[in-house]
């Protein structure tokens, strides 16, 4: 399966209280290993952390009705699955 790892390093000046570091695309068999090979490099006791998620999601075109594969992150504007997307 394909994932995402996005890496975050705590940052109490940032109004979230993290601030975004990197994102890694990875292919692997689950959450765990996907994140594995990320925590030597990021290790929490030095304030980092992960958020893994699945790189795909499926949508359906809001035209046709048709089911489509779109990355997770895809601003909702930029999806045909919106009716934003249409009215430009």
């Amino acid at each position: 399966m394909d994932f995402t790892v996005e890496v975050y390093k705590d940052d109490k000046r940032v109004k979230r209280g993290s601030r975004f570091i990197k994102k890694v695309d990875v292919e692997a068999d689950n959450k765990f290993e996907a994140a594995a090979g990320l925590v030597k490099l990021y290790p929490e006791k030095k304030g980092y952390h992960m958020v893994v998620e699945e790189r795909w999601v499926i949508r359906k075109n809001m035209m046709t009705g048709v089911e489509y594969r779109e990355r997770y992150d895809m601003p909702h504007y930029c999806s045909p699955s919106s009716e934003s997307f249409w009215s430009m």
